[in-house]
């Protein structure tokens, strides 16, 4: 019994020495891990660290020492960002001796890509790394010193300055000299230039004679005379010009008549006769009804046909019906056609300015003004809350879209010098209206206005698709202009430099546009292009201390990669 007792402690006493044993060389690897793990290469690329859309990217890559790694240990690189009092922890890269079979003779290497969000305390601070070699069967481990491997964050993307804009819809108005033209024709006897007495009193006579009793502004008075094409007519070959002459005479005997007197001199007559040609004959072809499509289509087939005027028309009097064709169309053919070109009358810009104010305000009735003239005299004025009445009384008037979408624009125009609540008021102010125009005409002006209040609420991705659906549908030159500056700005927000390039660059060529431009093209790495849009920043703007700060980052890189460093 004593000598079985004896082997039970000699046993124990064995599996005690190899379990210390065993926890002693566990120790003693671990310490050889950490202490290899000093000669270790840690890379950060970026470095420093870069933000760019509202992110910090960057991968770390480590080699470690040859024979560092021991069989059933773990070697784990943590990392952390330490700002201030604060840190957060990254992901972490993990060596296991099983993954790297010839670590004995070769360099363990791994690379991974890490994220984190920013946070404006974070702009100052240290990337930092721990080594941790482990051991999972008892849970030993020892570690490595914190290592610096990256110091601060490049927060140059922050550098963006907001652009908004308000994109107006057209009024509709017109302010510019409108001609409206006035047509007469007068009808000649066969072979005749003579304006009959019967043509100055009939109804066209009259009121003709009317027209130019009125005395309107005219511009151009055009007369072009025409003949038939039956002989007596196509002989004379003056007949035509005569024609247009003769009514030219009379044109000018009733001016004086009225007592025009200098108005005359300002009015251009311009003289056109049609000799020999089949058009007018054929028009009226076409409409005539007095024969059938078979019988017409004689008559086409000889003027389509070959030879001589003079020829075709000793051809169509062999046609059967000739005799009613030229019983009713030719006296048609044989005239002067006068087009008047005279000035629409229109109130003056001044006057639409003040009577847009008043229906605003209530002392002049709503019908002082068309619908197009009050969205004009909106445009009139460069006061805001002016615009935002006559806007007002327009919605009042008609309650057209134009109207809505032009107050949310005045809104969003307000809201840009406005702050905290106020601007807050003016930019929910803006998209009730700019929804209530969206409901009438999803236009391009409409979808551009709620970009620029999304963006103003910090929606960057809301105003991008609002931006995009008013480019593809279509906005007018100086619109799309405005708002490819605010796609550019947001574009750089969300780190998508090269798009805010192509944006900025058909943008307006503001000293803002053109910094944000010069900023997409840094942040893409276009230096030299870069260098050019903060010169032009400049330019518009010398104070601009942000162009003079960037151009001055654009010239450091470009004098890193002179000397292969960048």
């Amino acid at each position: 019994m004593k000598s079985i007792k004896n082997i039970i402690e000699m046993r124990k006493l064995f599996y005690a020495i190899v379990i210390v044993s065993m926890v002693t060389l566990s120790g003693c690897s671990l310490k050889q891990m950490v202490k290899l793990a000093e000669e270790q290469k840690l890379t950060v690329e970026p470095n420093p660290l870069e933000l760019h859309g509202g992110k910090v990217d960057f991968e770390m890559s480590a080699n470690l020492p040859v024979k560092m790694l021991k069989k059933g240990k773990v070697y784990t690189l943590n990392t952390y960002y330490k700002y201030g009092e604060q840190e957060k922890q990254l992901e972490s890269l993990e060596f296991k001796a099983e993954d790297f079979p010839d670590s004995d003779t070769q360099q363990p290497q791994l690379s991974k890509g890490q994220s984190f969000d920013y946070d404006p305390a974070m702009s100052v601070g240290t990337l930092e790394i721990e080594g941790v070699a482990s051991d999972p069967r008892n849970g030993k481990s020892a570690n490595t010193p914190r290592l610096e491997v990256a110091e601060g964050i490049i927060t140059t993307s922050l550098l963006v300055q907001p652009v908004f804009f308000s994109a107006y819809a057209d009024h509709g108005y017109n302010n510019k000299e409108e001609l409206i033209p006035t047509r007469v024709s007068f009808f000649f006897e066969q072979g005749s230039p003579n304006l009959r007495y019967s043509e100055k009193r009939s109804d066209r006579g009259k009121q003709f004679s009317a027209f130019v009793a009125e005395k309107n502004v005219t511009r151009t008075v055009t007369i072009t005379g025409t003949h038939s094409p039956e002989g007596p007519e196509r002989i004379n070959s003056k007949l035509a010009s005569q024609r247009a002459t003769s009514i030219e005479n009379y044109y000018r005997q009733q001016m004086k008549k009225y007592d025009y007197k200098g108005y005359a001199d300002s009015i251009k007559f311009i003289l056109k006769d049609v000799v020999e040609d089949w058009t007018q004959f054929k028009e009226k072809l076409n409409s005539y009804g007095g024969i059938s499509q078979t019988e017409k289509q004689e008559y086409l087939d000889v003027v389509n046909g070959s030879g001589s005027f003079e020829e075709k028309e000793d051809q169509l009097q062999k046609l059967s019906t000739y005799k009613k064709v030229f019983k009713d169309i030719y006296p048609e053919l044989r005239t002067a056609k006068t087009e008047i070109l005279t000035v629409k009358i229109k109130k003056p810009d001044a006057v639409i300015a003040v009577l847009a104010k008043e229906v605003s305000q209530g002392s002049a009735p709503a019908d002082t003004l068309s619908s197009e003239e009050l969205l004009f005299g909106a445009s009139l004025t460069p006061s805001l809350s002016e615009k935002e009445a006559i806007y007002k009384a327009s919605i009042k008037k008609d309650d057209s879209w134009v109207a809505h979408n032009n107050l949310g624009a005045v809104y969003l125009e307000m809201a840009t010098t406005a702050n905290g609540s106020q601007q807050t008021e003016m930019i929910d102010q803006a998209i009730t209206q700019l929804e209530i125009a969206q409901k009438k005409n999803e236009s391009a002006e409409v979808m551009a206005n709620l970009g620029t209040a999304y963006a103003m609420q910090g929606n960057t991705d809301k105003a991008l698709e609002a931006i995009s659906s008013a480019l593809s549908k279509g906005l007018g030159s100086e619109n799309q202009s405005g708002i490819n500056g605010v796609k550019g700005s947001l574009e750089i927000k969300k780190a998508d430099y090269s798009t805010a390039v192509s944006s900025t660059n058909s943008a307006t060529e503001t000293a803002t546009n053109l910094f944000n431009k010069g900023l997409a093209q840094l942040l893409n790495k276009q230096y030299e292009n870069a260098l050019t849009s903060f010169d032009e920043a400049i330019d518009k703007d010398s104070d601009m201390a942000l162009a003079h700060y960037c151009s001055a980052i654009a010239s450091a890189r470009l004098g890193k990669e002179a000397q292969g460093l960048d």
